[in-house]
């Protein structure tokens, strides 16, 4: 009996995220670094805004690798309805799937419309001229600067709250 109150005892002292549910404490570049590997190897991601009637509104939206401070870009059509609704409410969130389908990235950040040409020079895709065919008169460029971000990724050992399955996360 004295040896199993040991080991249990011992259990406790090892695991205690895993017994009592506490969230485990991961390191900011850890974290940035797990959530760029996954952002720069999917296609698309859940892009999701805020229309006039409070609706949340989700679409798939082609990547650009975000920026070394998490600053993520996309191009769109500047006659799309999300371009109406990032100007009535800048709130956007995104949410990229691991290819792996093992974790995910989730960021809240505020969205600006850019339409410099230098801007879209430089994120320019060749594959997009099939849809915008006057290439940098066509398009809007979206920049979403991260207000917080949650990072979930069982292959690269980031784990969530084992009780309240929070993914650990950071603020910018």
């Amino acid at each position: 009996m004295k040896m199993l109150r040991i080991i249990i005892v011992s259990l406790l002292v090892t695991f205690p995220s895993f017994i009592y549910g506490q969230q485990i404490e991961y390191p900011d570049s850890v974290l940035i670094n797990a959530a760029k590997e996954i952002m720069e190897s999917v296609l698309c991601c859940a892009f999701i805004t805020v229309d006039e009637e409070g609706t949340p509104r989700v679409r798939a939206m082609e990547t650009i690798d975000p920026d070394e401070d998490m600053t993520t870009w996309f191009v769109t059509n500047p006659n799309s309805r999300k371009v109406q609704q990032i100007k009535n409410n800048p709130k956007v969130t995104l949410y990229y799937l691991d290819g792996d389908l093992s974790g995910y990235v989730t960021i809240h950040g505020t969205a600006s419309l850019v339409n410099d040409l230098g801007e879209k020079k430089k994120r320019w895709k060749d594959q997009w001229i099939e849809h915008y065919p006057n290439k940098y008169d066509d398009c809007l460029l979206i920049k979403v600067v991260p207000k917080w971000m949650e990072v979930l990724s069982m292959s690269r050992g980031i784990q969530n709250d084992s009780i309240t399955w929070q993914p650990p996360g950071l603020e910018f």
